[in-house]
């Protein structure tokens, strides 16, 4: 039996071959490329890795950032800014699809620098990070201050003068870098250090946080203010205090935090979240402490000013005493005395006009009252007349009320029943219950009668 030989001299692959073929094709060819676009959907896996896509105006690309580099960015990876990105393209043979595995992340120019600042400063802003109300009133005499900065330089040396200058105290220097790709952790460890230490002093772990914190060396303290600082320089080397966790942790530190970052036409977002912002470093040291030599001329003028007052209060407890000082008692004694004489003279002369006073009312108002027997006289003088009066009147009003009773007899004799018997008429009755007989037709046989004559004579009779 013969071999079949294959139609055509076309390679054959599995498609697994295919797919890893193609991978290692695609990473020989760009094994080491820069692409610039803006940043599109993010996603930040549990895993630590992030995931993504990268575009312009026509395509898009997807992203991916291993874990171990996403902590290594010195740009946080946000979606709609515009960066450059190294690394390699790549492809997930799973899926068939290409990808670019970043390595770094730059922004790409000022521009899209500072849209990205605007961005994050809208939303912090939205947060309420950056209200009024969140700023803590800082320590009129602090007990000391932390410095968080660069340990060289001129920044240090200004601040440590200009507080030597105004008021010494102690001053705690957290050293950090203030500028390149571990500037902005490093500051970020420091102020949670301290907000930690300060946790630690009202009783609560200094791990209590959930992260470890790197101690300085020396013997620490909890600082009254920070003062959080670095020169001038430009908007690229500003970058670690625009970031979004330092500007956060500056919020929420319970330590007032005075920011003095780069020159007084410098602006940054920790600026914002800062509880007070200084123009200068050196600023920042004078917002910070007042002046001794003024705290001393005032309390000296104050001193002086209590013991003038004290001195005039005890001038005039002296003068009070004095004049309350004990004479001799029999002197005393006589005072009183002749003063008792005196207001007895004044009671016994008040009394005599009082009673003059009253005497006199008693004369006036006894004046205008009359004797009872003159008023008992007018009364029966009064009654006298009444009674004439009335015996004047009696006959005529006697005589008109007689007149109207003969009239009412009269009638009563004319409407009386004895007129009618007297013209012949009885009256007859129930012998029995005395009820008037009037009709003939109710009297029954053997009913006995009585019958009034007009003499007021009574007979019984028996009807038949």
């Amino acid at each position: 039996m013969q071999e079949t030989l294959p139609l055509n001299n076309v390679p054959e692959f599995s498609v697994s071959e295919l797919a890893f073929s193609l991978k290692k094709t695609i990473e020989d060819t760009y094994g080491r490329v820069r692409l610039r676009g803006e940043l599109g959907r993010l996603t930040f896996h549990s895993s630590g890795h992030l995931y993504g896509n990268i575009k312009d105006d026509k395509s898009t690309i997807d992203i991916v950032c291993w874990r171990g580099n996403v902590s290594k960015l010195s740009v946080r990876p946000e979606e709609g800014i515009e960066v450059i990105c190294t690394g390699k393209m790549s492809s997930f043979p799973a899926r068939s699809n290409y990808q670019f595995q970043i390595e770094s992340m730059e922004l790409a120019g000022e521009g899209a620098l500072l849209k990205m600042l605007e961005m994050r400063k809208k939303k912090l802003a939205a947060e309420g990070l950056f209200d009024q109300g969140r700023k803590k009133e800082l320590p009129f005499l602090p007990q000391s201050i932390g410095v968080i900065t660069s340990p060289t330089g001129a920044v240090i040396r200004d601040i440590l003068h200009r507080i030597r200058e105004r008021f010494p105290m102690p001053v705690q220097l957290y050293p950090v870098r203030v500028q390149g790709e571990t500037a902005a952790g490093e500051v970020l460890q420091a102020i949670r250090f301290f907000t930690a230490l300060y946790h630690a002093s009202e009783g609560q772990s200094l791990l209590e946080m959930g992260e470890k914190v790197t101690v300085p060396r020396g013997k620490v303290t909890v600082p009254s203010v920070l003062i959080l600082a670095r020169g001038g320089g430009t908007l690229e080397d500003l970058m670690p205090f625009n970031d979004e966790a330092v500007v956060r942790a500056v919020a929420e530190c319970p330590i007032p935090i005075i920011s003095a970052i780069g020159h007084e036409t410098d602006t940054t977002l920790v600026d914002y979240a800062a509880d007070l912002r200084a123009p200068t470093p050196t600023g920042a040291a004078e917002m910070a402490v007042p002046v001794r030599a003024n705290l001393r001329a005032q309390v000296m003028d104050d001193a002086m000013r209590l013991d003038s007052a004290v001195q005039r209060q005890m001038d005039y407890a002296g003068q009070k005493l004095r004049a309350a000082r004990l004479k001799d008692p029999q002197a005393i004694l006589e005072m009183k005395g002749q003063g008792l004489d005196h207001s007895a003279l004044r009671l016994s002369s008040s009394f005599d006009k009082y009673l003059a006073r009253k005497k006199e009312q008693a004369s006036r108002i006894g004046a205008g009252l009359r004797h009872p027997k003159h008023g008992l006289e007018e009364k029966k003088r009064q009654l006298a007349l009444y009674q004439g009066q009335f015996e004047r009147l009696a006959p005529v009003l006697t005589k008109q009320k007689k007149q109207e009773l003969d009239a009412l007899g009269r009638m009563l004799e004319t409407l009386s029943f004895k007129s009618v018997l007297a013209r012949g008429y009885v009256v007859v009755r129930d012998a029995k219950n005395g009820d008037l007989v009037s009709d003939a037709r109710k009297i029954t046989s053997d009913q006995t009668l009585e019958l009034q004559f007009k003499d007021d004579k009574r007979i019984k009779v028996t009807s038949a």
